[in-house]
């Protein structure tokens, strides 16, 4: 069975499984009580495993099925199967009992028969058979006598499929080894003769016989379920002390997860140009839920003013911002942010209240602020139950609308909820940072899924879907235009799936492919950048800057409308300064300064005339490209563009003359698997390479990375929790230091035999146990806290507690190097040993963490260089690829990690994959 199989059957199969065991138990303790200890026995040991495994496999089972009856023997007794009449059962008398042939033959010899007619053999029934459990089933099937022609030993209960739930089945009886219980029981299955159609008193009897066996009957189960349940906790707890550990237990996700893994996209059939599923099913978006009116009064000139639950909504956005951070913290951003504010939020006010709030400075919205913050620690003193219950509700969000299933097999989706409405936040300046998001309804909702599909339940009551489609040409599952900048929004499947796989493939081909005609494009810009004709001589200009300087295209925007980030061919004559350090001479360094995507600023001093970018391998001509923006920028003001007489349509027109889907992002691409490449090549040919350390080696991987996002501007801005880790690390390895020293002086010491000079350390068994104390009762406030003032001081409580437990660290860790009994020499010399490999790891650590704070080494990881890189360098250098790849990181590349040790990237993959 496939793992995705046994993910949306599991709950079934185990009930199933359940229920034929509690119908084996049965069978196990007749035949103990009749002396077939070997059947039992045998039975109890596949039971087991299957407890164990918690497998019913009923496709398999039909398989083993066919390959037993072709064999000739077997090497457990199985009891053919027929059936006898029961004339208790008016409804249906052709209902038949099963009979073991073996027993049946032995007390026919002892007990007359009422029919001394020679029974006819007559082969089992096929669908009979298949209904026989493996282990139950002999080789081939045996004679059968006749109903008419045996009396009635005991029969065998034997497992049936949920089809047959309805027949009524015989009840076992006992061996021959009771005489008592088989005289009682024999008047209730003996064979009687049919009894007179016409005898009503006759039907009376039957009916409170087959009462009284229902009853019997409902008992019997109510027994059978209770002993399989001690059976069960019996085998469970056999296996756990066998194995010394109990198995785990996947839940609902991990089963899910492993059932995505199971298929492999790059395997499987391709599908037409532009098609990219032919099935898709979905259970569409999750919204978010309605507003919950607080009450807390915003305060106008002192007044507390009344709103309504969409106005307090809006005004709980502001009181959100904090008032210290990036936009509202920021003197460049805040007036922008609280003008945009303010306009959207008149908009939701009456006339009478547009009259009565005319001023944004006379508002105070700390009320409101005062009590998101209370909630904040409200929100601290959840017990773990409500956590566990708040984990369950989310999993059943995500097993709703987390997943899709395209062409048959499992997908996760990306963003399945709706965006909240809220303040619109922005990427740096952004001009309409402040306004407010409106919440999205299902009717502004389009859902994308194939036509067999059943069109998900709209999970807002009382709305529908505004549009449903069948386009397999869309990734997306759903699309709807948010308000602020009017474009369209998706929700698609996760960076996991395969759609976001086969891109990812397909881009990294593409930029392998350029390593082609890479020597075809330099040639021609070489010789054009010297052309006479102006808009030649800038199209060879823009492209050698795209190519060496890693630069977007960059287009004219509405500043009005969007931030004022720049490429290429926006550049302005105020982003370049020519000889910044005022040189003078020959000296052709350039400042580039400007905001690049999101915002981020590009400020890096170029010099042209250095040989890296004169190299004539790598495209050279660095000088001529600085004449020729000079050129560029005479007689031009500071608001005029560089690259005056082209455009991106024009660029990217010339740039596909080149290769077909040849664009700037393909030029990042390349020149990002190209460096990083490369740079791990330098690094392997160094003679001390391979004395290093895996350790050692992810360091200089990640120096490799650190050029990477340099060359294509890939920073982050330092975050003060950063900046406090970085210290802590300082603190620590000044500590470690000062320890070694302390240390050495012991060994000094001990050689003197001056242990009387030797610190020793105390206990901390009081200090723990004042912390767990704390913090156990700070878990009892939580538990027993019903206001939200009892909640507030059990989060005070358990913060207290948490800072108690830090400070004991910080006590210990201080502390570290002692003994709490006088030490010998090799002791101090191992714990000197283990010390300074501590500092060192510690420094190789704050060094790596320091250099790489302001660069983004996850987005070139992610977007820019070919992961076939890393995983094969991992396998020359026998790096696990968890310290390269995060576990998404390896999910969302498994179609790379197949490559061997000795994959490049080069124009020979670009060729077989294009």
């Amino acid at each position: 069975m496939s793992s995705s199989d046994d993910a949306s059957s599991g709950e079934e199969e185990e009930e199933e499984f359940k229920m034929d065991h509690e119908k084996n138990d049965d069978e196990e303790e007749e035949e103990d009580a009749g002396g077939n200890d070997n059947d039992h026995d045998e039975d109890d040991d596949d039971d087991d495993d299957d407890m164990e495994y918690k497998e019913n496999d009923d496709n398999d089972d039909d398989e083993e099925e066919e390959e037993e009856e072709a064999k000739p023997s077997v090497s457990r007794k199985r009891a053919a199967v027929n059936y006898q009449e029961d004339d208790d059962d008016d409804d249906d008398d052709d209902d038949d009992d099963d009979e073991p042939i073996m027993k049946m033959a032995a007390k026919a010899k002892s007990k007359p028969t009422k029919n001394k007619k020679t029974a006819k053999a007559a082969e089992s029934d096929d669908d009979d058979d298949e209904d026989v459990p493996i282990r139950k089933k002999a080789a081939a099937p045996s004679p059968v006598q006749s109903s008419a022609a045996r009396t009635k030993p005991k029969t065998k209960k034997k497992k049936y499929d949920d089809d047959d739930d309805d027949d009524d089945y015989s009840k076992p009886v006992p061996t021959k080894s009771s005489s008592a219980v088989v005289a009682a029981k024999s008047k209730k299955t003996a064979i009687k003769p049919d009894p007179a159609p016409s005898s009503s008193s006759s039907s009376k009897v039957n009916k409170k016989k087959r009462k009284a066996q229902e009853e019997e009957e409902e008992d019997k189960k109510k027994t059978k379920k209770s002993k399989t349940s001690q059976k069960s906790s019996a085998a469970a707890s056999s296996t756990s002390t066998t194995t010394g550990r109990e198995l785990k237990k996947w839940d609902k996700t991990e089963r899910l997860q492993y059932a995505m893994q199971a298929f492999l996209w790059w395997e499987a059939p391709t599908l037409a140009e532009g098609v990219n599923w032919t099935t898709l099913e979905h259970a569409g978006v999750s919204f978010a839920e309605e507003y919950v009116p607080h009450g807390v009064k915003l305060r106008y000139n002192g007044q507390p003013v009344d709103l309504t639950p969409q106005q307090e909504e809006a005004a709980t956005f502001f009181a959100a911002t904090d008032p210290e951070g990036m936009h509202l913290g920021n003197p460049k951003t805040a007036p922008i942010y609280i003008k945009n504010f303010w306009a959207d939020f008149r908009d939701l006010l009456t006339p009478a209240q547009r009259q009565q709030l005319k001023d944004f400075a006379k508002c105070d919205f700390e009320p409101i602020r005062k009590h998101l913050n209370e909630q904040k620690i409200i929100k601290k003193a959840i017990t773990d139950e409500q956590k566990k219950a708040n984990k369950e509700d989310r999993d059943q969000a995500l097993h709703r609308f987390g997943y899709a299933i395209v062409d048959g097999h499992i997908e996760r989706v990306g963003n399945y909820n709706m965006e909240p409405p809220g303040a619109f936040r922005g990427r740096g300046e952004h001009p309409k940072m402040g306004k407010l998001k409106a919440r999205v309804w299902p009717e502004q909702v389009s859902i994308n899924l194939s036509e067999c599909a059943a069109v998900p339940q709209c999970a807002v009551p009382g709305h529908a879907w505004g549009d449903v489609r069948h386009d397999p040409r869309g990734q997306w599952l759903a699309t709807w235009k948010e308000n602020i900048n009017g474009q369209s929004k998706y929700m698609q499947l996760s960076a996991q799936s395969s759609f976001k796989g086969k891109s990812d493939r397909s881009k990294y081909s593409k930029a392998a492919l350029l390593c082609k005609y890479i020597s075809k494009i330099r040639k021609s810009y070489k010789k054009d950048l010297k052309s006479k004709d102006m808009e030649t001589k800038q199209l060879a200009t823009a492209t050698w800057v795209i190519d060496r300087l890693a630069l977007r295209v960059g287009g004219e925007k509405d500043t009005d409308e969007e931030a004022d980030t720049v490429g290429c061919c926006s550049l302005r004559i105020e982003h370049l300064t020519f000889d910044p350090n005022g040189e003078g001479g020959d000296n052709r360094e350039i400042e580039l300064e400007f905001l690049g995507k999101d915002s981020m600023l590009f400020k890096q001093t170029i010099d042209f005339g250095s040989p890296m970018y004169n190299d004539d391998s790598d495209g050279g001509m660095g000088r001529q490209v600085y004449e020729n923006l000079k050129l560029f920028c005479k007689k031009k003001k500071k608001t005029d563009e560089v690259f005056h007489a082209i455009n991106p349509t024009t660029l990217n027109a010339h740039l596909k003359t080149f290769m077909d889907g040849l664009t700037a992002k393909v030029f990042r691409t390349y020149n990002a698997s190209r460096t990083l490449q490369e740079e791990l090549r330098k690094h392997e040919a160094s003679p001390l390479w391979k004395n290093l350390t895996p350790a050692e080696k992810v360091v200089e991987y990640n120096n490799a990375n650190r050029e990477v996002a340099i060359l294509c501007n890939h920073q982050r801005t330092v975050s003060k929790a950063q900046e406090t880790q970085l210290e802590s690390i300082g603190v620590k390895i000044a500590i470690l230091k000062k320890q070694r020293k302390e240390l050495k002086a012991i060994g000094r010491n001990l050689v003197a035999k001056e242990t009387s000079k030797i610190p020793l350390r105390k206990s901390n068994q009081a200090m723990d146990d004042e912390v767990k104390t704390a913090l156990a009762k700070a878990k009892e406030m939580k538990e027993k806290a019903t206001t939200n003032a009892q909640k507030i001081a059990a989060s005070k409580a358990d913060e207290d507690a948490k800072q108690m437990r830090r400070d004991l660290a910080s006590k210990k860790f201080e502390k570290a190097h002692l003994w709490e009994k006088t030490p010998t020499v090799d002791q101090v010399k191992k714990r000197i040993v283990a010390w300074e490999a501590k500092i060192a790891k510690m420094e190789l650590d704050l060094k790596q963490r320091d250099d790489n704070k302001e660069v983004s080494l996850g987005t070139s990881k992610i977007n820019y260089m070919d992961p076939r890189i890393s995983v094969a360098w991992c396998k020359r250098n026998d790096v696990p690829i968890e310290k390269i790849f995060s576990k998404t990181l390896r999910d969302k590349f498994n179609w790379a990690m197949a490559v061997g040790s000795d994959w490049e990237f080069n124009e020979t993959i670009g060729t077989l994959e294009a």
